[in-house]
C-alpha cells in the first residue's frame, strides 16, 4: 500500500468540511485502487490528511496538484511514500 499525506492551509474550517462532504470524498470512493483517508483539522488554519491506496502510482494519480484550492483550502504540501505498518 502507498499514501498521500496532504498538508492544508484552511481558510474556512466550515467551507473546508463542506466541500470535503460533497467534492473529495466522493472522488475518493470512486478512486482506483483506494483503501482508506483520513481528515485531521490540526488547529482552525492547519488540516492533515492521509490518503491509502493499493499501489504508488494509484496514489499518485489522485493527488491534487500543490498549491491548488478548493472551498475553504488551499494545498501546502504533498507527501507521498510506503505504508509500512497500520492496524
Amino acid at each position: 500500500m502507498h499514501a498521500i499525506v496532504v498538508h492544508v492551509d484552511i481558510t474556512d474550517l466550515a467551507d473546508a468540511k463542506r466541500g470535503l462532504d460533497e467534492m473529495v470524498l466522493p472522488m475518493m470512493k470512486a478512486a482506483p485502487g483506494f483503501k482508506a483517508a483520513y481528515y485531521v483539522a490540526v488547529d482552525d488554519t492547519h488540516g492533515v490528511s492521509v490518503e491509502v491506496f493499493d499501489t504508488e502510482e494509484q496514489a499518485r494519480a489522485a493527488g491534487p496538484p500543490e498549491g491548488a484550492e478548493a472551498p475553504g483550502v488551499r494545498i501546502a504540501k504533498l507527501e507521498f511514500g510506503p505504508v509500512i505498518a497500520s492496524i
